[in-house]
């Protein structure tokens, strides 16, 4: 075996992810390429673009030579502009040849993955993400395939593995961001806590604790006096905290208790998750 155990996890909720991403598309119609997601800007062929992209700079292949048209209202910074170029570069594609990249790229990653000899905590380099740990890059990459895939099925109204094992992956990857949303962001005030009650298919409670110097941390250890408590399903919570929806949207179903301009403040500070 050349995988080393903690990694094959990752592996396998990365392929249930990507592998239904290449079933959901692989029938689609031109209109429905065409489909606008919860992407700004972004329609399901620039996603399934965005996650192909994606999985060949994981491989190492080198990135595109391509000018960005300059009216994309969606590309905002240095980190938009990265990641567009390697879905502009496809816009014109037809649906067979998105369908064909898409599944040679599976095929080419899924061995690559197989003869994977890393440890998991070897440190490597990624454009987008810095130096992180090779386990950490892979749950990086499970929480960016499957939330696409949620952006598809969303898109094409066609839900499904809202509970698989990469959700619980890109539950663990958002929880791990809340401190730096609601301590720092939000500004949420020092010695005090945020609890996110969340039910559903995929159900926690979570409270964010800031600290007298203002630093956030999590843990599931209930609070007595939250400045704030959130009640919401888990798409909700994984469709907020990914920065696909803004609360005017999804009002009806998110509760909120407590400090209601702060309550705003922390579900406006998500980042979108490209």
């Amino acid at each position: 075996m050349t995988v080393h155990t903690s990694l094959q996890p990752s592996i396998d909720a990365w392929t249930q992810s990507i592998e239904a991403i290449s079933e959901l598309v692989a029938s689609l119609v031109d209109g429905e390429w065409n489909r606008p997601t919860e992407c700004p800007g972004w329609s399901v062929r620039d996603v399934v673009s965005h996650v192909i992209g994606g999985e060949c700079e994981a491989l190492g292949d080198p990135r595109p030579i391509h000018t960005l048209p300059r009216d994309l209202y969606h590309v905002t910074d240095e980190t938009t502009r990265y990641l567009e170029v390697q879905v502009d570069v496809r816009r014109h594609h037809t649906g067979p040849e998105m369908t064909s990249e898409l599944e040679y790229t599976i095929i080419r990653r899924s061995r690559h993955l197989r003869n994977e000899r890393r440890k998991p905590e070897d440190v490597i380099s990624y454009p987008l993400y810095g130096k992180m740990t090779l386990a950490d890059f892979l749950q990086m990459r499970v929480f960016d395939v499957w939330t696409h895939e949620q952006d598809i099925r969303r898109a094409l109204r066609r839900p499904g593995n809202i509970a698989s094992a990469a959700a619980h992956v890109a539950r663990d990857v958002l929880l791990e961001r809340l401190p730096k949303v609601v301590a720092e962001t939000a500004g949420a005030p020092k010695k005090s806590a945020v609890v996110f009650d969340v039910h559903g298919p995929v159900e926690f409670l979570r409270t964010v604790r800031v600290d007298e110097n203002g630093n956030g941390s999590v843990d599931r250890a209930p609070s007595l006096g939250p400045v704030v408590t959130f009640t919401l399903d888990w798409e909700t919570f994984a469709r907020l905290a990914s920065g696909r929806v803004r609360l005017k949207k999804i009002a009806d179903k998110v509760k909120i208790e407590g400090d209601m301009d702060l309550a705003e403040r922390i579900l406006t500070s998500f980042p979108v998750a490209h």
